[in-house]
């Protein structure tokens, strides 16, 4: 019996080593090569790494710990990398991978109304957010040929942007002015402004304190508009390689629901802080500085971002994505070399008063220096006829009010023209958070242009125009058909409007 499995052991044990011998005759060995870097120094968000001779420009790295970075400068001997991460624990002599690809983000409908970080990880305490598409972050811009012109109106709520300075859907409309004017203020506003209109927003929020961005996240849920909003955030502590990748993976974000077919707005708040981490990577990569210490490539770090942004035709899909990218002034001047670089590249700006915000004027826009390049063609008709001639109403009256601060004695027809000009600045103003209508905004407008609010103390104006808002929902569905349709309001549609509201400041003014 013992000999029997004895035996049988032995059988076993033959064959596996037949097997063993089988298998390794059958094997052939291949050599693969692997290319292979080390570091030779880390610095605050950039290192030099060695070896790795087929590396590309801006092809993604990995370092020890899952931290990557991009290939920034690519000398003969060495590259200067970008890195996206926590670097503390990356030291000299650590190995380094190629990854054969370049920088690129998770897209898709499941980013609407989550908080991620410019590689993709959530910051809202969610879990990751199921993506299986993936866009590089620096994408060519459409060509002129795949693009149409801008000719439907972005709506921000504010009066004294849709009426004066107008921003149509594709276009790049820039947002400049001093620390704490309002600069954010007027974007959140526009972004709580697209709900119901079919518009996706992306916002951007570059090296921003933890403080502002709770704010905004804050305004954006209380209101309802993370539901149609994705945001993008770098904090001030991030790595500067960050700031540097956060506005182009916000853009790549935005332009897959523009190839969808959709209407996009992305906010970058602010390139201020983008150029200065642009700045400082490559002064720590010893690129040869400029003017103000900026590299020479500094203009084209944001014309190959915002030319992204354009209306496309109906063979790309007929989406559009309009940018509002931020800027920082210093003292009030809008010569300095980040400010002129975006203004020769935008369609636009929003230019914001210190002066003007420290009077109380809210939003504190200045007219006199605000333009928009292309807006003004994409104003529905009913709007233009009703505000065309109110921003040279407004130049008039701030030319001669100055003109009166020296004593200068006026006519009773001038003194009657800054009444007006001081009813139309009332009107002008808006709380923060509180976007109108365009219904309720043409209400307004019709009444200042007619002269209903000439006979209104100032102090009543807020009054009055409140009870012009409340009166859309009481207007004839013949009258709302008209106003909504965009066309231009027929003298009779115009007078029963222009009825209805003396009516309704009758009524108030009686009250």
């Amino acid at each position: 019996m013992m000999a029997t499995k004895s035996q049988s052991l032995q059988q076993q044990v033959n064959h596996l080593f037949k097997q063993l011998d089988q298998r390794r005759e059958a094997l052939k060995p291949t050599l693969q090569l692997q290319e292979i870097g080390t570091i030779k120094q880390v610095s605050a968000g950039v290192a030099v790494v060695s070896g790795l001779p087929t590396v590309g420009y801006d092809e993604l790295l990995r370092f020890p710990g899952d931290i990557y970075g991009i290939a920034f400068n690519i000398d003969e001997d060495e590259i200067g990398v970008v890195l996206l991460g926590e670097y503390a624990a990356l030291k000299a002599g650590d190995l380094v991978y190629p990854t054969r690809r370049v920088m690129d983000v998770a897209v898709g409908d499941a980013l609407l109304g989550r908080v991620i970080d410019p590689l993709g990880r959530p910051l809202d305490g969610l879990k990751s957010p199921k993506l299986t598409q993936r866009l590089p972050i620096e994408r060519q811009a459409p060509a002129i040929i795949q693009r149409l012109p801008v000719t439907q109106t972005l709506q921000t709520g504010l009066k004294v942007i849709d009426a004066l300075i107008p921003i149509g859907r594709g276009q790049r409309e820039l947002i400049m002015g001093d620390r704490q004017t309002g600069k954010t203020a007027i974007a959140i506003d526009t972004i709580l402004n697209q709900q119901g209109k079919d518009v996706l927003c992306v916002y951007c929020a570059i090296g921003q304190r933890s403080a502002s961005v709770a704010k905004t996240l804050a305004t954006l849920r209380s209101k309802e508009a993370m539901a149609y909003t994705v945001v993008m955030v770098t904090e001030g502590n991030s790595a500067p390689g960050l700031d540097y990748i956060a506005p182009y993976a916000a853009t790549s974000v935005g332009e897959f629901f523009m190839q969808q077919g959709h209407d996009v707005l992305i906010v970058y708040d602010d390139l201020t802080q983008h150029a200065r981490s642009y700045r400082e990577l490559s002064l720590l990569l010893r690129r040869p500085p400029g003017r103000e210490a900026f590299p020479g490539d500094i203009f084209y770090l944001h014309s190959r971002l915002l030319e992204r942004s354009t209306h496309l035709n109906a063979k790309q899909g007929g989406g559009s994505m309009t940018a509002l990218p931020i800027i920082e002034t210093e003292a009030q001047n809008m010569s300095a070399y980040i400010p002129t670089n975006l203004i020769s590249i935008t369609d636009g700006q929003i230019y914001l008063s210190p002066t003007l915000f420290e009077l109380g004027v809210l939003p504190a826009v200045d007219v006199g220096k605000s333009v928009s390049r292309v807006g003004g063609k994409a104003q529905s008709d009913s709007y233009r006829s009703i505000a065309g001639d109110l921003k040279l109403a407004y130049a008039q009256f701030e030319e001669l009010e100055s003109f009166a601060r020296f004593g200068a004695r006026l006519d009773e027809g001038n003194l009657q023209l800054i009444q007006h000009g001081l009813r139309i600045r009332a009107c002008l103003k808006q709380n923060e958070a509180t976007p109108l209508s365009q219904i309720a905004q043409m209400l307004v407008l019709l009444s200042l242009k007619a002269g209903l609010f000439d006979t209104i103390a100032l102090d009543e104006m807020d009054q009055a125009q409140l009870t012009l808002i409340a009166m859309q929902e009481q207007l004839p569905t013949a009258l709302l058909q008209a106003l909504a349709s965009g066309d231009k309001l027929s003298a009779a549609d115009n007078q029963q409007l222009l009825d209805l509201c003396q009516q309704a400041l009758d009524q108030a003014s009686h009250n």
